[in-house]
């Protein structure tokens, strides 16, 4: 990287001292002056960071260009999704070569029949800076379809309902929406999930009818416990329309029969706290996955759905302490099940009258499969998707009965140079400060030396029991070619071994998650795959928190760190209520309106424990109108970072100043973020083209 020879460059931020107390506890916060979007000396700095960003950069602009046609090069462009069948219509989603978003169509009865293009997103995108189209629902008699757009990256979506037969949209618009809706089954009525205005929380679910005004629509639940957040969906068998409230910990639901959506909600089961659980339709039974009676890797029981409370529970698959159980699907004839064991994904197919009961067969040593789309209840045929770090995404047709696989479509790798047999992957284990062992999915070009040169990029994420999977990518190949290790280490904060592993790096187990990844790193430096010259790491959003906080952890480790959208300001947004989604976090972070949650918090938040010392080089990137993770976050952090860090290593700050969380909203559009990085990685190694 370009090195400054001093920081005269860099653009400071003014500061103005603000004490926030707490608990007797005074934490002097200089730049919370940051958060006032409105105010143009915020939108001044922030332009001059990009500007900054902008000259930093400029001798990689070329490599940037270059890189992002090799990568779009590799992307089939008049790509196609493989169909499936819902209600008589087959269902498909295609790109068309040299434009951004999708076009939607179906056909009906055979593929062989006419296309009925539903949206061109292409046309609806025409003068937006962020375009993102979804909430597609098609009514019971196949003439109506829903679909909701947001054009600022709030993720705060307009519903409008289309006319299938006319091309008609009509006018009526319903705003601050998650997007989803579903139909009853008299094809007139529409339940949706609206949005509390300043917080984004979606609390309340509506039931709207065709042709009155959105604003007579009638309120049908409203979920008041702010930890909570609610939505409404109907049941793969249509008889039931079914509203969840959901938080970290807790779950409730209640349905009504589809066919009368003028009728009233019954509860399942009201809500204990801690108790998790979700319901699936079948026959007169209810199945139900929970965590219910301590089974903490879940289990799967059934319940009559005149009778659905858990008085009334009874097992189908028992708790097993080593394996967990993260899915079902449900057919007429039989129950697939989705778990997980030492890390790995297992899908189980059992009949119905227990005749037959086996595993789909994968012989990789790290991989990913997930049940895909099976709206069709009435079939023998599974959709999955298979995919490892060196295999490309496969979607497979499995003939349950008969028990053969076909291949519908594997992601096509252009440019004919790659193949498979050229890339290694594989897992290895660390071991972290406590004795626990880390696992880590890598994956590099054949023949690579285990002599400490090898340039690593190191990703997690570690929150909300989310689990990153070792997947396929097609742009990771850029990296990978020109001599890269890519390391996914599976650290605790995710459920990768299983629920226990995710209990055990949140609340006040949370630092876990920090010494997991650093020590990953040091096993991946002694075991000679790098060194901490040419070791990187990344992540995105709680994944950007675990960069901060390695970043004043461990800096000697790192050459370098991407943290994209990062939540760094822990303390401060967790005690603004305000802010959305912060109070449905206290099961994940804990509620620092307590001491112990306060200072333990405190402990590790990242803007709160940048100190004078040598830190790597960073590039930090984030969205003007992230509803997710606030600009001010990075914002503030990085203003700190600037002004207390005592090398003169690069430290890159691009503010998307029309984007959200997920960044830009094209297909290759975004493409251009992950050259930006990729191109901040290679100019430190050195690598120029």
């Amino acid at each position: 990287m370009k090195v400054s020879d001093n920081q005269t460059l860099a653009p400071h931020a003014k500061k103005i001292p603000v004490n926030l107390e707490k608990h007797g506890d005074i934490r002097v916060d200089n730049y919370f002056w940051l958060r006032e979007r409105e105010n143009p000396e915020v939108v001044d700095h922030l332009t001059r960071e990009n500007l900054y960003n902008e000259e930093m950069t400029a001798h990689t602009k070329a490599f940037q260009e270059s890189l992002f046609q090799e990568m779009k090069a590799k992307i089939k462009e008049d790509d196609s999704s493989v169909p499936y069948k819902l209600n008589g219509y087959w269902y498909i989603t295609r790109y068309q070569k040299g434009k951004d978003y999708p076009v939607y169509s179906r056909k009906k009865e055979s593929l062989d029949a006419p296309e009925e293009i539903l949206f061109d997103v292409n046309e609806m995108a025409k003068g937006y800076d962020y375009y993102r189209l979804g909430g597609l629902n098609v009514s019971q008699d196949n003439k109506l379809i829903t679909f909701a757009v947001d054009t600022v990256s709030r993720r705060q979506y307009t519903i409008q309902v289309k006319n299938l037969e006319t091309g008609e949209i009509f006018p009526e618009k319903i705003r601050n929406t998650t997007g989803s809706s579903t139909w009853a089954n008299d094809n007139k009525t529409l339940f949706y999930t609206r949005k509390d205005e300043e917080t984004l929380r979606s609390d309340k679910i509506f039931k709207h009818r065709l042709g009155t005004k959105a604003v007579d629509d009638e309120l049908v639940y409203f979920e008041k416990n702010e930890a909570f957040h609610t939505y409404v969906y109907k049941s793969k068998s249509d008889k039931y329309l079914v509203i969840g409230s959901s938080s970290t910990l807790t779950s409730e639901y209640r349905f009504l029969e589809a066919n009368e959506p003028d009728g009233d909600f019954k509860l399942v089961q009201p809500r204990i706290r801690g108790v998790e659980y979700s319901i699936a339709h079948y026959e007169d039974s209810f199945y139900v996955l929970t965590n219910k009676d301590g089974a903490f890797n879940f289990k799967l029981m059934k319940t009559p759905v005149d009778k659905p409370g858990a008085e009334n529970w009874r097992d189908v698959i028992p708790h097993r302490e080593e394996v967990l159980l993260e899915d079902i699907d449900l057919f007429r004839e039989y129950l697939v099940i989705s778990e997980r064991s030492n890390g790995l994904n297992k899908i189980r197919i059992q009949k119905w009258d227990n005749s037959a009961s086996y595993f789909l067969p994968f012989d990789n040593e790290t991989y990913t499969a997930f049940t895909g789309t099976n709206p069709d209840f009435d079939t023998e045929i599974l959709r999955y998707t298979y995919n490892s770090l060196n295999t490309p995404t496969q979607v497979v047709d499995f003939n349950m009965r008969t028990r053969v696989k076909n291949v519908k479509k594997e992601l096509e790798v252009l440019g004919g140079k790659f193949k498979k047999e050229n890339y290694v992957s594989e897992r290895i284990w660390a071991t972290a400060q406590d004795g626990t062992k880390i696992p880590m999915s890598l994956v590099h070009k054949k023949g690579i030396k285990r002599d400490g040169s090898n340039p690593v990029l190191q990703y997690a994420y570690g929150s909300y029991g989310s689990t990153i999977d070792p997947y396929f990518s097609t742009v990771r190949l850029s990296l990978l070619d020109r001599g890269f290790i890519f390391v996914l280490a599976h650290i605790r904060g995710g459920e990768y071994l299983g629920r226990q592993w995710y209990e055990n790096g949140k609340l006040l187990k949370k630092r876990n998650t920090f010494t997991d990844f650093i020590d990953c790193s040091r096993h991946l430096i002694d075991q000679k795959y790098t060194s901490a010259e040419h070791l990187y790491a990344s992540g995105g959003s709680a994944g950007g928190l675990l960069m901060g906080a390695v970043a004043n952890m461990a800096p000697q480790l790192y050459n370098g760190i991407i943290a994209s959208v990062p939540f760094v300001d822990v303390v401060t947004t967790m005690l603004d209520e305000s802010i959305p989604l912060t109070t449905g976090e206290y099961d994940e972070w804990g509620n620092p309106g307590e001491a112990e949650y306060y200072f333990y918090m405190k402990s590790y938040s990242p803007y709160d424990n940048v100190v004078a010392q040598n830190y790597p080089n960073i590039l930090v990137t984030t969205g003007l109108h992230d509803s997710q993770v606030q600009y001010w976050e990075p914002a503030k952090w990085v203003a700190k970072l600037r002004e207390l860090k005592t090398d003169n290593k690069e430290l890159l700050f691009h503010i998307n100043m029309e984007a959200g969380h997920g960044g830009a909203s094209g297909r290759f559009e975004a493409l251009w973020e992950v050259a930006e990085e990729y191109v901040f990685l290679l100019d430190l190694e050195g690598i120029r083209e």
